[in-house]
C-alpha cells in the first residue's frame, strides 16, 4: 500500500511539474505576446517582423530543453523533484543568460580556430616549396610592382598635367580650354589685373603667365612652329630608313673676288650639257654633276641677306659654305662678314682662293689673313679645306668639287625619300601664266604631284614641278631643286614646305600662321635692347648680351672689344660676334636681327639704309664718341642683369604688457613701441627670452580701437598676428623690412 501511495504522489508531483511548466510557457507566451502587441501599436506598421524573429529563438529553445530533458531522465534517478522545479521557476531568467554566455564562448572560439586555420594556409602559401605557390607568389609580386608603377605614373601624368605648352598671342577662349575653366573666369581673372579683355582677344606672353600663375599652372611657351609641326605629326626618322643625299652648298664672298664667275664656270662645263639648246630656267638653285657621277645641288644666294633672312627663320638650308677670297688681293669686310655668318649657322667652309692665274697672286697671305679671322687652313692645323682655283682658266675646279664631296663624306649627309616631303621655300615669285611660282628645295621625304602642302601661312597642291632646265617633274627627291605652281598665295624666302594628309589640315593650319603672323605685325616683337635687358634676364630669356661693335679705325676695334669683354662675369657675358671698321650697314642690321644683338658705333654713324632697316626690326644701336661712355654704358646694363642681394633692415622694437583673449578673433597683444616704429606691412618675429619663436606678419594693428598703417615710438597700441596666438607678457616684437641692394659687377667677379 505504501509504495503504491509513493507511486501516486510521484505521479502527482511530475502531473504538478508539467502543469507548472505548461503555465510557465502560457505565461511566457502571453508575455511575449503582449510585447509584440505593444510593439506593433506604438513602433511597427507592416508586416511582423518581430514576431519572426521571436519564434525562431523559441523553436532554438525548444529543441535545446528538449535534449536536455530527455538527457535527464536517462542519467539523472535522483528524487526532490519539487525542489528542481522550484529551482527552475526561481531561476528561469539566469539560466537563459548563462545559455546565451556559453553561446557566445562557443562562437568565439570558433573565430579564433579561424583565424589560426587562416594564418597557417598563409604560411604555407608563402612559405610551400610546391610550383604552385611558388607561381602564385611571383604574380602577387608581379601584381604589386605593376600597380606601385601605375600609381607613379599617375603621379607624374598629375605633375605634367600642371604645365601648359602654349604659343603667345593665344585667345582668351583657347587659354580656357587649356585650363578647363570658362572663358569668362579668364575674363574677371584679367579684371582682377587690371586689363579689359574679350573672349576672342589675343593675350601677350606676360598676361598669359599671369592669369595661368592664378590657377597654380606652369606656363611652357613653344613656337608657333613647332606646334603646328605637331599638329601634323611629324615622325622623326627611322636610321635603317636613312639614305645617303647630295650635299647642298652656298657661294660667299666679296661681290669682286669672282663669286659669280666661278658660279658660272660650274655651270658652263657641269650642267649647259643638259640644256639642248632650250633657255635654262633659273631657279636660284642647280644640280651638278661630278667626273665621279657624284650630285652637288647650288644655291644662288649672292648677297648675304637671302642667307641671313633664313637663318633667322629658323630655317638651316645649307651644308657647307665655299668662301671665295681674290689671291690678288686681301680679305675684305664682306669676307669677314660672311665668315661670321657661316659660324653664327654653324656651317662648315671650304675655301675657294680664286684668281689664281693672274700675277701677283699670294694664297699664302690670304691664308695667314683668314687665320686671324678664326679660319684656320689644314695646312696650318685646321679643319678648313682650302683650293686653288682660276674661273677663268678652269684650273682647280674639280679639285674644289672633290673637296667638297670629302666635306660632305665626312658629315654623313643622309635623308629618307620614303615619307612625306619637307622642304625650303628659296624665293617666290608670280609669273603670268602660272600664277605664284616659288622656288623650293626639298629636304627630306619625296614631293610628288598633288601633294597637299603648307608652306609658312599659305596652303596648296603641287600642280606642277619644273627642275632648272624646265623640265617636268612628276616626282623630287631629297636636296633636288625645283619650280613649285600651286600656292594659294606668295609664300616668303626661308618658310618652311610641309606635306600634310589632306588639305583640309594644310588649310586650318596656313590660317592659324595666318592670325598669329598678323598678330606678331601688329605688335611687332622687339629686338634687345640695352633698357630691357635686365626685364628679358628675368624672364630667362637672356645669359649673354651679343654685341657688333663698328668702328672707324682698327685700334679702336681692338680697345673696345677688349675692354667690354672684361666686364663678363660667371652671371652674365658679353659676347662680341663681329667687328669692322666703316659706317653701319644694312649687312650689320641683319646680322644683329638674326643674333639678337646690339650694335655699338664708335665714332661712326649709319647709313640711310641701315637707319631705317634698323627702325623696322627695332635693333638698338648706340653711338659713342668716347670710348669710356661706351664701356660705362654696358657696365651699367650688365648690372641691371645681376641678381640683387637681400637685406633686413630694423624698423622697430615692441613689447607686450597686457595679452587679450577674444573669442572668435583670437589672441591681442596690447604692446608698447619701445625703438623705431611698426608698420602694418613690414614682417615681424617674436622673441621670447632672447630666442625667435615666431615669424610672421601682423593681422591687425590699431591704436584706440582705430585700424592704423604704423605707430611711432613711445605709443601704445594693440596688434593681432597671422596665425599665431601664444603671445606672452614681456614678449618682443622685431619689425624689420626686407631691401634689394643693388650689386655691383666688382662684387660679382
Amino acid at each position: 500500500d505504501e509504495d503504491e501511495d509513493e507511486d501516486e504522489d510521484e505521479d502527482e508531483d511530475e502531473d504538478e511539474d508539467e502543469e507548472i511548466e505548461e503555465s510557465d510557457k502560457l505565461t511566457d507566451v502571453k508575455e511575449d505576446e503582449e510585447e509584440i502587441v505593444r510593439g506593433k501599436a506604438d513602433k511597427l506598421s507592416g508586416t511582423k517582423v518581430l514576431g519572426k524573429v521571436e519564434f525562431s529563438r523559441d523553436t532554438v529553445k525548444k529543441k535545446k530543453t528538449r535534449k536536455r530533458r530527455k538527457d535527464r531522465t536517462v542519467t539523472d534517478e535522483t528524487p526532490a523533484r519539487k525542489e528542481k522545479v522550484k529551482a527552475k521557476v526561481t531561476e528561469a531568467e539566469p539560466a537563459k543568460k548563462t545559455k546565451k554566455k556559453k553561446a557566445k564562448r562557443s562562437s568565439k572560439v570558433d573565430e579564433e580556430d579561424v583565424d589560426k586555420k587562416m594564418r597557417e594556409t598563409l604560411q604555407r602559401l608563402q612559405t610551400g616549396g610546391t610550383v604552385g605557390s611558388k607561381r602564385q607568389k611571383r604574380r602577387r609580386q608581379r601584381k604589386e610592382e605593376r600597380e606601385e608603377e601605375r600609381a607613379m605614373q599617375e603621379e607624374m601624368d598629375q605633375l605634367e598635367n600642371q604645365v601648359i605648352e602654349v604659343t603667345e598671342f593665344i585667345t582668351v577662349s583657347d587659354l580656357a580650354d587649356l585650363l578647363e575653366v570658362k572663358p569668362t573666369d579668364i575674363i574677371t581673372t584679367c579684371m582682377s589685373l587690371g586689363m579689359m579683355v574679350s573672349i576672342n582677344q589675343r593675350l601677350d606672353a606676360s598676361t598669359i603667365e599671369l592669369v595661368a600663375a592664378e590657377y597654380d599652372f606652369d606656363v611652357d611657351f613653344v613656337d608657333a612652329d613647332e606646334l603646328i609641326e605637331e599638329e601634323l605629326e611629324i615622325e622623326p626618322d627611322d636610321p635603317e630608313d636613312l639614305e645617303p643625299r647630295s650635299p647642298i652648298i652656298t657661294v660667299m664672298g666679296h661681290v669682286d673676288h669672282g663669286k659669280t664667275s666661278l658660279l658660272d664656270y660650274i655651270r658652263k662645263t657641269k650642267v649647259a650639257a643638259g640644256e639642248a639648246g632650250g633657255i635654262t630656267q633659273h631657279v636660284g638653285a642647280y644640280e651638278v654633276i661630278t667626273e665621279s657621277d657624284r650630285k652637288i645641288t647650288f644655291l644662288d644666294t649672292p648677297g648675304h641677306e637671302a642667307f641671313t633672312a633664313m637663318r633667322s627663320r629658323g630655317a638651316q638650308a645649307t651644308d657647307i659654305v665655299i668662301l671665295v677670297v681674290a689671291a690678288d688681293d686681301a680679305v675684305m669686310p664682306q669676307t669677314i662678314e660672311a665668315i661670321n655668318h657661316a659660324k653664327a649657322a654653324g656651317v662648315s667652309i671650304v675655301v675657294a682662293i680664286n684668281k689664281m692665274d693672274k700675277e701677283g697672286a699670294n694664297p699664302a697671305k690670304i691664308k695667314q689673313q683668314l687665320s686671324d679671322y678664326g679660319v684656320i687652313v689644314e695646312e696650318y692645323g685646321g679643319t678648313n679645306q682650302v683650293a686653288e682655283v682660276s674661273a677663268h682658266t678652269g684650273q682647280g675646279i674639280d679639285e674644289l668639287l672633290e673637296k667638297v664631296l670629302i666635306e660632305a663624306e665626312l658629315m654623313e649627309l643622309k635623308a629618307n625619300p620614303n615619307r612625306l616631303a619637307q622642304g625650303i621655300v628659296l624665293e617666290s615669285r608670280v609669273d603670268k601664266g602660272k600664277g605664284t611660282v616659288a622656288n623650293v628645295l626639298v629636304q627630306t621625304g619625296t614631293l610628288k604631284i598633288g601633294d597637299p602642302y603648307v608652306a609658312g601661312s599659305v596652303f596648296g597642291r603641287v600642280r606642277a614641278m619644273e627642275n632648272e632646265h624646265g623640265k617636268r617633274l612628276k616626282e623630287a627627291g631629297p636636296s633636288v631643286p625645283i619650280q613649285l605652281t600651286g600656292f594659294s598665295d606668295s609664300p616668303q624666302a626661308g618658310d618652311k614646305l610641309i606635306v600634310a594628309h589632306d588639305e583640309k589640315i594644310a588649310k586650318e593650319i596656313a590660317n592659324q600662321r595666318q592670325q598669329i603672323r598678323r598678330e606678331q605685325t601688329l605688335r611687332k616683337v622687339k629686338h634687345l635692347t640695352l633698357d630691357d635687358l635686365a626685364r628679358r634676364m628675368a624672364l630667362g630669356e637672356v645669359s649673354e648680351l651679343n654685341i657688333i661693335i663698328k668702328a672707324d679705325v682698327d685700334g679702336s676695334i681692338e680697345a673696345l672689344s677688349g675692354a667690354l669683354q672684361k666686364l663678363s662675369t660667371e652671371e652674365v657675358s658679353v659676347n662680341i660676334i663681329h667687328t669692322g671698321s666703316g659706317a653701319i650697314t644694312e649687312s650689320d642690321v641683319l646680322l644683329a636681327s638674326a643674333s639678337n644683338a646690339i650694335i655699338i658705333g664708335f665714332q661712326v654713324r649709319p647709313t640711310s639704309n641701315a637707319r631705317k632697316l634698323a627702325e623696322n626690326e627695332s635693333i638698338d644701336v648706340r653711338l659713342f664718341s668716347v670710348i669710356y661712355d661706351a664701356v660705362d654704358e654696358v657696365h651699367d646694363a650688365l648690372e641691371g642683369l645681376l641678381r640683387p642681394e637681400m637685406k633686413e633692415e630694423m624698423k622697430g622694437l615692441v613689447t607686450v604688457r597686457e595679452v587679450f583673449r577674444i573669442s572668435k578673433v583670437g589672441t591681442i597683444a596690447g604692446c608698447y613701441v619701445t625703438e623705431g616704429k611698426v608698420h602694418r606691412n613690414n614682417p615681424i618675429r617674436i622673441i621670447r627670452d632672447g630666442v625667435v619663436i615666431y615669424e610672421g606678419e601682423i593681422d591687425s594693428l590699431k591704436r584706440f580701437k582705430e585700424d592704423v598703417r604704423e605707430v611711432q615710438s613711445g605709443y601704445e597700441c594693440g596688434l593681432s598676428i597671422v596665425n599665431f596666438n601664444d603671445i606672452k607678457v614681456g614678449d618682443e616684437i622685431e619689425s624689420y623690412e626686407v631691401i634689394e641692394q643693388k650689386r655691383k659687377l666688382e662684387d660679382a667677379k
